[in-house]
């Protein structure tokens, strides 16, 4: 298999469109790690993606027939628009079948490469069956995103840059998962010429599809997929790639969304460039195992996969990268009502800077804060300060790695109800960006219960994040389940998490 590769690799068909694009040294994120990190900047491609190389390479093995028949393919993203741009250069009739939720960003840029665009259903598997089904009807030929030879062979060609750019040693590669057609495209070249190399896969640690194939040695489905890195937000590794991956990639980590986010901030205090979540993963992960092995001095290379990220998600980012980097904590914690309680638990905190605070009358006897708290990356400094505020103050608790507090508490702090609210249970849900999403989810409801708590929040996916309360005596719990698997968005029951017990309840 890997001579196949190889040769497919060598003649592959990608400079056309594509470009040979820098390895980068980032140097602020170097002299803090203490070893010399490459970015491959794929970000700079036409289309802000090497999604382009593997779209072009497997147009460019098609018949004349096959061209004539005209292509398509099921995308909510880069691999959309690296098929429409190759497929305008090379005269060929190119549909895109995109979900409804796909960011208007996403669909213009297709459809100003010359791609037809057919908006249908709601999530990728939707567009997907309906691509086929257009295969069937219209002969199209189907373009796969990632598990194809002639894609993953595209891919494949960063690694013979890299290699060819960076000729001295290289302790590991770093490169970002999702499909694995990237991922396997590099590995078998690099193993088959430096295998002293290690190539490690990064995933999305909500969307790991590769380590659980590799831990249950065999392709799984993942039961549920997170949407922040869209662009390897893939429930089932490839078939073609996981054969590749399982024998030449040397492991996977995974890395959260903080750790993303503060990988994001890096590649754009060091290049001035802003990547997609995606784009950032494969620095998130190499940070991690720079960390975990207590490496210095060698040459480690990341990924840069793509840019193609949407103006409004950035203020998510922002607010994540500090806790991404471990620079900020959020405590919750309980203080006597009481004239200077305020300023005596400002002095427990001694000469940190407090990035947030949020208060509300509660009771006569107690109050509750949220603060964000600026503290020393890489240290004891997170574990120091809550030390000190236990033994200063009755209740703290460290919600810095609770994804409600972290996404929706922080912006809903004083929101207690003057009185009990009473049989209130708390869900977490995903609903489709797009219209219609909340009057469905309404009329499903039908006024059986009340809504006593409702916060969306938009960042900038194809998804947005809402919690709801509803007030649901303890004989109807079952029938709310069964509502809510009917209804079909994602969801996480939270009434017992600490952050809302805290601020909401």
């Amino acid at each position: 298999m890997p001579h196949q590769y190889i040769k497919k690799i060598l003649q592959a068909r990608v400079y056309d469109v594509a470009k040979e694009t820098p390895l980068d040294e980032a140097r602020s994120i170097s002299k803090r790690l203490d070893n010399r990190v490459l970015l491959k900047r794929e970000d700079l491609q036409p289309v802000f993606s090497f999604k382009l190389r593997g779209a072009y390479n497997k147009m460019a093995q098609l018949s004349e027939q096959e061209k004539a028949r005209g292509v398509v393919a099921a995308s909510a993203g880069n691999h959309a628009q690296g098929l429409a741009l190759s497929a305008s250069v090379m005269g060929v009739q190119a549909t895109i079948v995109m979900p409804k939720t796909t960011p208007d960003i996403k669909v213009n840029s297709v459809r100003s490469r010359g791609g037809h665009v057919v908006l249908h259903g709601d999530t990728y598997d939707e567009a997907f069956k309906y691509s086929q089904k257009l295969v069937e009807e219209k002969g199209y030929v189907y373009i796969h995103p990632f598990d194809d030879p002639d894609v993953i062979a595209g891919q494949g060609t960063i690694g013979m840059e890299l290699l060819r750019q960076e000729t001295g040693p290289i302790h590991a590669v770093f490169v970002p998962v999702g499909g694995g057609g990237l991922v396997a495209g590099i590995s078998v070249y690099i193993k088959y010429l430096r295998p002293e190399i290690k190539v490690i896969g990064v995933e999305s640690e909500d969307s790991a599809c590769l380590k659980a194939a590799l831990d249950a040695n065999e392709r799984v489905i993942l039961p549920q997929v997170g949407i922040f890195a869209d662009g390897i937000a893939v429930a089932q590794i490839g078939q073609n790639t996981f054969e590749i991956c399982r024998n030449y990639v040397d492991e996977v980590i995974t890395v959260n969304t903080d750790e993303i986010c503060a990988a994001i901030k890096d590649i754009f205090d060091d290049t001035r460039s802003v990547t997609e979540p995606a784009g950032a993963v494969a620095l998130a992960g190499l940070k991690k195992y720079v960390e975990r092995e207590g490496i210095e001095g060698k040459n480690l290379i990341a990924i840069d996969s793509g840019a193609n990220v949407n103006f409004d998600r950035l203020r998510h980012v922002s607010e994540r990268a500090e806790l991404g980097e471990q620079r900020e904590a959020i405590i919750a914690a309980k203080i006597p009502e009481r004239p200077g309680s305020f300023k005596q638990f400002c002095n427990v905190l001694g000469r940190r800077n407090i990035t947030e605070f949020n208060y509300r009358y509660s009771d006569d006897d107690n109050a509750v804060v949220f603060a964000g708290v600026q503290i020393k990356p890489g240290g004891s400094d997170r574990e120091d300060l809550l030390k000190e505020l236990r033994e200063q103050v009755e209740e703290v608790e460290d919600l810095s790695d609770n994804e409600i507090a972290k996404i929706h508490v922080r912006y809903m702090v004083g929101g207690h109800a003057p009185t009990a609210v009473n049989n209130e249970v708390v869900y977490r849900f995903e609903f489709p960006e797009r219209p219609g999403a909340l009057v469905r989810f309404l009329d499903r409801l039908g006024g059986r219960w009340n809504i006593s708590m409702f916060h969306y929040r938009n960042h900038g996916a194809a998804y947005g994040r809402v919690l709801v309360g509803l007030q649901v005596p303890e004989d109807e719990r079952d029938h709310v389940v069964k509502f809510l698997e009917e209804i079909g968005y994602n969801y996480t029951e939270e009434t017992a998490n600490p952050a809302y017990q805290l601020f909401l309840n």
